[in-house]
């Protein structure tokens, strides 16, 4: 008998571009986790039409409805996930920085995509962080959401070249396509037990 699917929650402020490669492999039989919502701290932000045109359930919590209160910005956000019986969450260019308190409740449970390699450039920037420094091999992470920002265990990793030429956004743009790779490969070792 299948196992039944682990119940994932994608976490945007933005266009979901990682959300939409989540959900396509998601899509797939042998997928062991579903995506059965999606939820935004901005009501604007494309990603939930995308989700929505999918059939997905989208919710907002809109943190400029909390001011500096981010913990009662995270304990309603909170509910929204428990209400939706989520088992994992995966942050897709959520643009929040989590209390240690929220991070500690989903430990193991809540991963990030990071465009770079990590510990290299941790933060904003990164792929103008990384042309300025003259790197040879930028790329993309994906790991464990810690306290400590961009800091979590490694789950996976994929390396893209930096070539001549390369501006801040054409490198992003080959690292997008290493991410959209790597974050579903990801997210199926988390819930296989691989990582």
């Amino acid at each position: 008998m299948a196992m039944p699917k682990k119940r994932v929650a994608v976490l945007i402020s933005g266009r979901g571009s990682n959300m939409a490669s989540l959900i396509e492999a998601a899509k797939h039989d042998g997928y062991p986790a579903e995506i059965t919502l999606v939820v935004s701290n901005r009501p604007d932000a494309a990603g939930l039409d995308l989700a929505r045109a999918q059939g997905i359930t989208t919710a907002v919590v809109d943190h400029t409805h909390y001011g500096k209160d981010r913990e009662a910005f995270e304990r309603t956000l909170q509910g929204v996930l428990t209400a939706h019986g989520i088992d994992l969450v995966c942050l897709a260019g959520f643009m929040r920085l989590l209390t240690p308190c929220f991070v500690d409740q989903w430990q193991g449970r809540m991963l990030n995509i990071h465009p770079a390699l990590l510990p290299a450039f941790k933060g904003l920037h990164t792929h103008e962080r990384a042309l300025a420094a003259g790197v040879k091999a930028h790329g993309a992470t994906v790991h464990f959401v810690s306290s400590e920002m961009d800091s979590g265990k490694i789950i996976a990793q994929a390396e893209v070249a930096v070539v001549d030429g390369d501006t801040p956004e054409t490198l992003a743009a080959r690292v997008l396509e290493a991410e959209h790779r790597i974050y579903p490969q990801a997210l199926r070792q988390v819930v296989e037990g691989l990582a």
